[in-house]
């Protein structure tokens, strides 16, 4: 019989949840641009003579390969391009400043104080705003050859290889990643349907959010691109909103707590193929007779999707006239998008310049930014620190807002680097320095992408041989750069852990009930509007939608926070649960108002008042403590009413919100 280890020495779940790699696929043509993108430019600076120069095009194009994550074409150039720009623009001021004391600390802080405002914008703002910091703080604390312009010139050109690459099968593949979305999102739906009355639906009900949100995001920024109609982009909106029934049927099949057949997930997977491939001809479904209400709705669901699917010319009377069942883009950008177009460059920077200007939330941040980096700047002018902008490097990364947790960025920042180290110290000391670097850097440089999407630690062992590699080339310093780059590296995540973290109480005791109180709010005013009269069915889906999506980001906030120690991570685990039940709330209101389309009868006003003010008073119940509270449960209504299941998950869930 194996043997136990002690308590004391059995790691905190925090911990474990932090060391876990991420499930994800190998990115092979990710990996193969990586290859390519990082070794060609040092492989041209060689045989030009010039390898500093070669060095600092691979430095630019692993920004690239880092941001390199989209699956459509047109957000690659989004992701890639953009960013490269602001990563110029960094670079120039940060070479500008190079040795000139205080002048470089104030100009590198008052850097990270616009990076970290610009970053709360959107992903694209975010990518862009770490690049520029990151450009700046290289060209800051590293002497770089050359005049001022080359080494932007240069890092440019290495992202720009980068993005090359990354479209050179636009023409053969244009529109796929976004029918591959679609299709995915079918698949899962179809799981879901497989997953009714049993444990796993919940989890899979995730699944299906996540999937959806991914790709309305792909379809509606494709949209964005474009001033007129587009029968393909028209059609394969309306594939996706043909799910949206199916999925509103999915809650009222599990309520049964009965599996489906399993010919009705075979046919949606049927219709998955068909969309990933674009064919439309006819399709048999071969579903069994439905024998009660559920299974008609499921029925009828399956097969409006089914005349989507094959109908080629779905949804090329207009795009206008192909419902938005997300909710998104805003009415605004709806509306300029039916006149003719997105608004113009200029407007929405503008827009986005405001909204930053008057946030607080990106205030704050920038602030935070600021200070790290300040106080980074500061000590390293203060005491001498060899290649010290390894020290901004580091807080910059740990301290992105949409990258998770500080102190577990922090934590595995600290981890990755050791074990990117030991690989660094093995490569350092065995290879010479010259033409061997290329075929090292061409081995090395797929591992970002393909570790990248385990985990932040993992992708960080990944980066820093790639780093040191290429500082190798720059100053040519072997081994001795291994360990001030420890130290260094040591030092951002001290700083970034105490400036950034323990300092701002916001981080680590936040009142994490106020987001999902808003969200149960939402919620009573969903259940108000799907049995009031005259529902409007896109409208009714589009709550549904938000609501889906606003939960959604509110359980990856509290996953992420599971990874913190305590006090943060067990408030979470108590929390967790009552998001669960929130879900469960808007799954019984769907499934509620599947049943009444098909033929059980439409509860009275008062019993759907009674519901939604118990919804309010668990609302403002979370809003006012930071802790689970006691509250009163006082839920009956009709026997035999379509809105019992619904009074049965808000019990469930108020009684989640007391104390145990």
């Amino acid at each position: 019989m194996p043997r136990q280890l002690p308590s004391v020495l059995t790691p905190p779940d925090w911990l474990v949840r932090n060391l876990r790699p991420q499930q994800a696929p190998v990115p092979w043509a990710a990996a193969a641009r990586a290859a390519i993108a990082l070794a060609l430019p040092l492989a041209i600076g060689l045989a030009a003579g010039e390898p500093a120069y070669g060095a600092l095009a691979s430095m630019g194009a692993l920004s690239g390969v880092i941001g390199d994550t989209a699956d459509a074409y047109r957000m690659r150039i989004f992701n890639i391009a953009i960013p490269q720009l602001f990563g110029a623009i960094g670079v120039t001021i940060g070479s500008l400043v190079h040795g000139h004391g205080w002048v470089a600390v104030g100009a590198v802080t008052g850097v990270a104080l616009v990076s970290g405002m610009i970053s709360t914008i959107g992903a694209v703002a975010s990518v862009s705003s770490l690049l520029l910091l990151l450009n700046c703080s290289i060209g800051a604390g590293l002497p770089l050859p050359g005049s001022w312009w080359l080494a932007p010139v240069l890092m440019s050109g290495g992202g720009l290889l980068v993005l090359a690459l990354a479209l050179l099968a636009w023409p053969l593949r244009s529109g796929i990643p976004e029918r591959a979305a679609v299709a995915h999102t079918y698949r899962t739906v179809a799981d879901l349907l497989a997953a009714t009355g049993t444990e796993r639906y919940v989890d899979i009900r995730f699944a299906v959010t996540q999937s959806l949100n991914q790709s309305y995001d792909l379809a509606l920024a494709r949209r964005a691109f474009h001033h007129g109609r587009n029968p393909e982009l028209a059609r394969l909106l309306a594939q996706l909103n043909a799910i949206t029934p199916i999925i509103e049927a999915a809650p009222a099949a599990h309520q049964f707590d009965e599996p489906l057949a399993p010919e009705v997930p075979d046919a949606l997977r049927h219709l998955a193929d068909a969309v990933e491939t674009g064919y439309t001809g006819p399709i048999g479904l071969g579903l069994p007779v439905p024998t009660n209400e559920t299974a008609r709705a499921v029925d009828h669901a399956l097969r409006h999707a089914a005349d989507v699917v094959s109908d080629r010319s779905a949804g090329q009377a207009s795009l206008r006239n192909v419902d938005d069942r997300l909710g998104r883009p805003s009415p605004k950008l709806s509306a300029s998008l039916d006149q003719g177009g997105p608004p113009s460059l200029r407007v929405r920077a503008a827009r986005a310049s405001r909204n930053v200007l008057l946030s607080a939330a990106s205030w704050r941040y920038g602030l935070r930014l600021a200070l790290c980096i300040g106080l980074a700047q500061a000590l390293v002018s203060l005491v001498p620190v060899p290649r010290s902008y390894w020290v901004a490097l580091t807080i910059t990364f740990v301290m992105k807002p949409d990258f998770g947790s500080v102190f577990s960025r922090a934590l595995l920042r600290a981890l990755g680097t050791v074990a990117g180290l030991v690989v660094a110290a093995v490569v350092l000391a065995l290879v010479p320095l010259g033409w061997w670097d290329v075929p090292v850097m061409f081995v090395l440089g797929p591992l970002i992408p393909v570790l990248g999407r385990r985990g932040y630690g993992y992708q960080t062992a990944a980066v820093t041989p790639v780093i040191l590699l290429l500082s190798d080339v720059l100053n040519q310093l072997g081994t001795a750069l291994l360990v001030p780059r420890l130290v260094d590296s040591l030092i951002g995540c001290a700083i970034a852990l105490v400036a950034g973290y323990l300092l701002w109480p916001e981080s680590w005791h936040t009142r994490v009930g106020d987001r999902l109180a808003d969200a149960v709010a939402d919620t009573a005013r969903y259940v108000e509007y799907a049995f009031g009269a005259d529902v409007d069915p896109a409208a009714r889906a589009r709550m549904r939608r938000r609501l889906y999506r606003d939960l959604s980001a509110i359980r990856t906030e509290f996953q992420r926070a599971l990874s913190e120690p305590p006090p943060s991570g067990r408030r979470a685990a108590a929390w967790l649960p009552l998001v669960v039940a929130v879900e469960r709330i808007v799954d019984a209101t769907t499934a509620a108002g599947v049943r009444i389309r098909h033929g059980a009868q439409c509860p009275s006003s008062a019993e759907i008042s009674h519901v939604a003010l118990q919804l309010r008073e668990l609302s403002d119940g979370l809003r006012e403590t930071d802790t689970l509270v006691a509250v009163r449960t006082d839920l009956t209504g009709p026997a035999g009413s379509v809105l019992e299941p619904l009074r049965q998950e808000v019990a469930a869930a108020r009684a989640i919100a007391s104390p145990h």
